[in-house]
């Protein structure tokens, strides 16, 4: 959601939709999309600082199936990226690409696209998202039909024998730092070493709910 531009982006298990919320009492849609052939649940929406993107993530087999391998493939359980063209009420979600890990997890790992955030570094459009066992990716769709992984951290296998529900649930950067719950581990705090993050350390705000997106910087920038 971004208040500030009276627009919310909603993944409804089955559609991408764009929502005005001009009224939030009566939100009104401006456009819905479907991917019948590569999406199973649509999970979350992410916008772009500039507001002229939408990142949704489909949650393939609901959290719990080991998706990260050569046979699902690279479109299947990813991130979806949509330019938003137009103004107004005419504005449209237009497909650009797919983005997902690009290391095959074992087939004891459960891993999908799952819950991240902005990383805030002016004209870039950086992301830091979790992916269950599959760890916590940094990832860059400025171009968003070349999207890129610029870092990553995870651990392996929590189990070698069986399928076990673990890994990061959630990623979110904030005020320097990326902080992670890992379901099986607990919190982890990771820091990142990279000349194309570093910006985002002199960005600091009292709190951050990233349902409801922060404006980091002036749009028109």
């Amino acid at each position: 959601m971004l208040p500030s531009e009276d627009l919310a982006a909603g993944a409804c298990m089955g559609d991408g939709i764009l929502f005005s919320i001009e009224d939030p009492e009566k939100p009104r849609i401006i456009d819905q999309v479907q991917d019948n052939e590569n999406f199973a649940f649509w999970h979350s929406a992410t916008f772009n600082q500039k507001a002229d993107k939408v990142v949704f993530t489909d949650e393939l087999g609901g959290g719990s199936g080991a998706t990260c391998d050569e046979a699902t493939g690279p479109e299947r359980g990813a991130n979806g990226i949509y330019d938003i063209r137009g103004k107004g009420d005419k504005r449209k979600l237009v497909f650009k690409s797919y983005f997902k890990i690009p290391r095959h997890q074992a087939t004891t790992e459960n891993c999908v696209a799952h819950n991240g955030s902005l990383i805030p570094v002016r004209g870039k459009d950086l992301m830091v998202q979790a992916w269950y066992q599959g760890g916590v990716s940094v990832w860059d769709f400025t171009d968003s039909t070349r999207p890129k992984e610029i870092g990553y951290f995870e651990r392996g296998p929590h189990t070698t024998d069986k399928i076990t529900t673990a890994g990061s649930w959630s990623a979110y950067y904030y005020n320097g730092l990326v902080y992670s719950n890992d379901m099986a581990k607990g919190l982890d705090v990771l820091k990142i070493n990279d000349k194309r993050t570093q910006p985002a350390r002199r960005v600091h705000l009292g709190e951050l709910n990233v349902q409801t997106q922060p404006d980091y910087f002036d749009r028109r920038d």
